[in-house]
């Protein structure tokens, strides 16, 4: 090389460099799992400026007393009252927080009616009924969608109808049914006992009932939906291996089916779960808070009264539902491993 000749590479790698050039660099030397959660940071972001900010907002409100009018710090004493029964003269009607576990001297031992007033224990009863319910409906007629047979696309879309109806017009559809005078369902359950043959509406073990059946009728098809999705997603040739190997119906089932469907399984029981522990539209278009007091109708009912106490109450709803949540990540975490 002459000494003539100019040497300009250091000069225009000096000009290539600088910050969009370092971010560049430092994108295409992450591993598949840091680029996935650098693609998922603006969800996080959003997640947090419309999730995380009015959950402290209302922590904060559960720390107050008297809002509208002087608000007083009071810190846990909402919640101290909640679990100590303090608090349910400020709740609407008779409705308390935890349930009154007294013994009536009757089966089951416990005091029905105090149970049926209480907020948390009708919101748990109806998670876990309706859950349970739907997730075993929703399985088989996910396994029955799975097999081809003719008019399957038909039959996924009769499937599917329920839930696409509003919750106002199934509230009204299952008010009519159960409608004291109009209803053509309740003198025939009334003769088995199963609901109240007069004021079947207003009383609290119908209703829920009702309410419980109401949801499972509607919401069964989107677990069904989240499980066939689940079962689609596994590998066909698995099930020729095992009938070549001798395996049945049910072992096939047990061996591949089952533990492959399982995460879509947890993921289908936790959003419907999620969407159990909110439940209000449903109560209010069938029957009423007063008959059914979910913990969502607490809160509904005594914000304008109370909303120290209301925001206490949804706090605590939240609580739960976060519980829930990290149980079903922590069993994927054990699952992966």
């Amino acid at each position: 090389m002459s000494t003539g000749q100019r040497t300009d590479g250091p000069t225009r790698e000096s000009k290539r460099s600088g910050p969009l050039v370092a971010i560049t660099r430092w994108m295409e030397n992450l591993g598949e799992t840091g680029f996935a959660y650098l693609l998922l940071t603006p969800v996080f972001l959003l997640l947090g400026a419309i999730a995380l900010y009015p959950l402290f907002r209302t922590f904060e409100l559960s720390m107050l007393q008297n809002v509208l009018a002087d608000p007083e710090y009071v810190g846990f004493g909402n919640y101290v009252d909640l679990f100590t029964g303090e608090a349910d003269p400020r709740l609407p009607g008779t409705t308390t927080f935890l349930p009154d576990v007294s013994i009536d001297g009757q089966f089951p031992f416990i005091h029905v009616g105090g149970l049926m007033r209480s907020a948390l224990a009708v919101t748990l009863i109806f998670t876990v009924v309706s859950v349970f319910f739907e997730t075993i409906i929703g399985f088989g007629q996910a396994l029955v969608l799975d097999q081809d047979f003719r008019g399957r696309r038909w039959v996924r879309v009769a499937i599917i109808i329920p839930w696409a109806i509003p919750i106002v017009i199934q509230g009204m559809i299952f008010y009519l049914m159960f409608h004291p005078t109009a209803g053509f369902l309740t003198d025939y359950l009334a003769s088995w006992g199963l609901v109240a043959p007069k004021n079947t509406l207003n009383d609290p073990s119908s209703s829920l009932l009702i309410v419980t059946v109401a949801d499972i009728w509607k919401t069964t098809a989107f677990m069904a939906l989240l499980i066939l999705a689940g079962l689609q997603s596994i590998d066909r040739s698995l099930y020729d291996v095992a009938k070549v190997a001798g395996a049945n119906r049910w072992q096939q089932f047990k061996l591949i089916t089952f533990p492959l469907v399982l995460p879509s399984l947890g993921i289908a029981i936790l959003f419907r779960t999620i969407d159990a522990m909110r439940i209000y539209g449903l109560i209010d278009s069938v029957s009423s808070c007063t008959a059914v007091p979910s913990l969502s109708c607490m809160v509904v009912s005594t914000f304008n009264t109370n909303r120290g106490l209301a925001a206490a109450v949804a706090f605590v709803t939240a609580g739960i539902i976060g519980i829930a949540v990290l149980g079903v990540i922590y069993q994927q975490y054990k699952e992966g491993l």
